[in-house]
C-alpha cells in the first residue's frame, strides 16, 4: 500500500505575514547544469518564487519566458525570481532546450513536499497549481496567489506587487511606482 503525501510529509504551512516554508531542492539552471536552492540561500534579498504545473504544456512556457525576459526589472528590485513545478531537473534540462537558457534557476519538487507546504499542490494529480509567492529579505512570506491551471499570471502584476510591499505603506487598489501611498502601515 503506498503511503500518501499527508502521512510522509508533515507541511509547513505557507502563510502571509509569518516566515516562508522552508526548502532544500535540486535545481536546472543556464547551460543545462544542475544546482540547488534553500530558502536560506535567499537572504537579504526578496524572492519571488513560483510554481508552475508541468513542463511541456502550453501556458507555462509563457510565464516562464515572460519571467526571465523581465528578470532585471526584478533585480533593480533587489529581487531573485525562482520557478518550478513537480517535474525532475532532467525533464526541466531537456525542456529548457526548447525554452532556452533562463536567467534563474528552475527547482524541481519531485517530492511534493515544498508544493504541499505552499499549498499548491492537487495531490490526486501529483502537480502543483499555478501559485506566486514573494518573500520578504527577512524570509517572511508576504504575498501568495493561487490561479487555476488554464489561466497564466501577470508578470507585470508580480512586479508591482513587488514595489508595494517595499514601499512599507498603504498602497490602494492600482497603485503604480511614483504615485501617492495613503501612508504607513
Amino acid at each position: 500500500m503506498q503511503e500518501s503525501i499527508e502521512e510522509l510529509h508533515t507541511p509547513q504551512v505557507a502563510m502571509v505575514g509569518r516566515p516562508a516554508p522552508e526548502f532544500d531542492v535540486e535545481t536546472a539552471i543556464a547551460g543545462g547544469e544542475f544546482s540547488r536552492a534553500k530558502l536560506s540561500d535567499y537572504k537579504g534579498k526578496w524572492l519571488v518564487l513560483f510554481f508552475y504545473p508541468l513542463d511541456f504544456t502550453f501556458v507555462c512556457p509563457t510565464e516562464i519566458t515572460e519571467f526571465s525576459k523581465r528578470s532585471e526589472e526584478f533585480k533593480a528590485l533587489d529581487a531573485e525570481v525562482l520557478g518550478g513545478s513537480t517535474d525532475s531537473v532532467h525533464s526541466h534540462k531537456a525542456w529548457l532546450k526548447e525554452l532556452g537558457d533562463l536567467n534563474y534557476p528552475l527547482f524541481s519538487d519531485m517530492s511534493r513536499d515544498m508544493s504541499w507546504d505552499y499549498g499548491v499542490l492537487l495531490p490526486d494529480e501529483g502537480i502543483a497549481l499555478r501559485g506566486t509567492f514573494i518573500i520578504d529579505p527577512d524570509g517572511v512570506l508576504r504575498y501568495a496567489l493561487y490561479h487555476d491551471l488554464g489561466v497564466g499570471r501577470s508578470v507585470t502584476e508580480t512586479l508591482r506587487v513587488l514595489q508595494a510591499l517595499q514601499t512599507g505603506e498603504l498602497c490602494p487598489v492600482a497603485w503604480e511606482k511614483g504615485e501617492d501611498t495613503l501612508g504607513k502601515a
